[in-house]
């Protein structure tokens, strides 16, 4: 008798400390786009991001800082990013993180992201300052590892698909000047006699 209590006492704890946590937020102003920095900021190897719209200069920064620390970034963004003025696909492609663009006919409306193929970030919040402070939102936190592998083969097969945003280079983060018909990273200086 025992034993066969501490077998269902020792099932019970275990099971307990497998369970998933799962945290939700909602907008305006209720937290997500905190959730969202804190993640970024815990990544240590990869970010893999498929977003609607990414316009906040927030989130953007830290994932340049994220990108800094050399955390693989890569960002698929819905095509009218590309043209958009507040979109931070530019900003995020000249600071060196991979940024490509959905190549459908219809919308990349997907709002997710992998972080360390450990973490999921899901719901209808897009990376925008509106979604944080005006529009009703939400977002949820996710580590179930089923459910992440099924985000990442998602991710895959949009970037596959996805394309670079035109007049990306293979150094899109440095700066370049011409002279005499060549182009030097911004590391060179020229200097007149």
């Amino acid at each position: 008798m025992k034993v066969l209590s501490f077998i269902i006492i020792f099932c019970l704890f275990s099971s307990v400390g497998q369970a998933k946590e799962t945290q939700v937020y909602f907008s305006p102003n209720g937290g997500c786009q905190k959730a969202v920095i804190a993640q970024i900021q815990k990544a240590h190897k990869t970010i893999k991001i498929a977003m609607y719209d990414l316009t906040s200069g927030a989130i953007a920064q830290e994932l340049v800082k994220a990108k800094k620390r050399d955390v693989i970034v890569q960002i698929v963004l819905d095509s009218h990013q590309e043209k958009q003025t507040p979109s931070k696909g530019s900003y995020l492609t000249q600071r060196g993180c991979e940024v490509h663009l959905h190549k459908g006919s219809g919308l990349m409306h997907n709002k997710f992201a992998i972080f360390d193929g450990k973490v999921l970030l899901t719901g209808s919040f897009n990376w925008t300052v509106s979604a944080e402070q005006r529009n009703e939102e939400n977002l949820l936190v996710l580590s179930d590892e089923t459910l992440i592998r099924e985000y990442e083969k998602r991710f895959e097969y949009l970037w596959q698909g996805a394309r670079k945003p035109e007049g990306s280079s293979k150094y899109p983060h440095r700066k370049k000047y011409y002279r005499s018909g060549e182009y030097f990273p911004s590391s060179v200086r020229f200097f007149r006699n």
